[in-house]
């Protein structure tokens, strides 16, 4: 069923589990994320990094938005870490329910003040917005920062800039990166606990493609209540199509597509476990949840 993000993410926040948010650019990354998600009970949402959106267009976020009204667990559509305000318009009118705004590239004054256009933009689509204070580095999809443009959210910001730009969920930077770790990942949790004390929105930890079983348990206590994944299942699907081409028979290309789909959906599963959403399903259908989404849309 097509869901709320806010929903989603106000629903685990309050019940203290997250949502797993996965990257997707095709078909075959939509039935893992859903089949994951429908197998095991769990929530979840499709992203859109800007990247996919040039690629597939409307056509991709139409198959987004289908596969999440015809799954019988809560799915929400996202547009992940964009910066074009013709993209984003893009993306509500096409009736995604939620983009991030990503100002972070910018000088703080810029940062709130495009975030907050867009904030009011997406509003009267009655679509939730993500926003992010600091300055998360690595690679991924295209989107490159070094660790030297790397600035970690300053918590007395954070409250100034919520306020200002009444955005709906915080991404946080905390020693978090995209892409892989190149070493053991270090997280400032007395940050990320400052935060959560100064500000009463969910907060989203991008980067958790790496992250060990510890330090997503310890993040969702402090109040993380969405992670943005992509590497992890993007190997997964490479590294399924490079071992069936390589083999000495020529795959019929529905069984590689098919054995595609189960990689992802391993790896997909095996974060929602690590999120603590699997068997939640129900509690994004209950009286309360329902009546928070009305809430939401109007």
């Amino acid at each position: 069923m097509l869901s709320s993000t806010l929903e989603l993410l106000e629903t685990a926040r309050r019940n203290v589990y997250a949502i797993g948010a996965f990257n997707v650019y095709n078909l075959e990354g939509v039935k893992a994320v859903i089949g994951a998600a429908e197998a095991h009970q769990s929530p979840a949402m499709l992203q859109l990094h800007p990247s996919s959106l040039k690629s597939g267009g409307s056509p991709l976020v139409a198959l987004c938005l289908e596969a999440a009204r015809a799954a019988t667990v809560p799915i929400s559509v996202h547009l992940d870490h964009s910066t074009d305000a013709a993209a984003i318009k893009t993306a509500l009118q096409a009736g995604m329910n939620s983009i991030m705004a990503d100002g972070s590239h910018l000088p703080y004054s810029e940062n709130l003040a495009f975030t907050k256009e867009m904030t009011e933009l997406a509003h009267t689509y009655g679509a939730a917005v993500e926003a992010e204070i600091g300055r998360i580095s690595g690679t991924e999809d295209g989107l490159s920062i070094a660790e030297k443009e790397a600035k970690m959210t300053d918590p007395v910001q954070a409250v100034e800039f919520v306020a200002a730009t009444r955005v709906d969920a915080l991404a946080v930077t905390i020693g978090n990166v995209h892409g892989e770790y190149r070493s053991e990942p270090r997280l400032d949790f007395d940050r990320l606990a400052k935060i959560r004390k100064l500000i009463s929105i969910p907060l989203v930890l991008h980067g958790a493609s790496g992250l060990p079983a510890s330090m997503i348990s310890k993040s969702i206590q402090l109040g993380v209540s969405k992670f943005n994944v992509n590497t992890e299942v993007r190997q997964a699907y490479l590294r399924s199509l490079k071992e069936q081409l390589g083999s000495p028979k020529t795959p019929d290309l529905l069984d590689l597509t098919q054995e595609a789909i189960a990689s992802m959906q391993a790896v997909v599963a095996e974060k929602l476990q690590l999120f603590g959403s699997v068997g939640k399903a129900h509690l994004h259908q209950s009286p309360y949840a329902q009546m928070l989404a009305r809430l939401i849309a109007n």
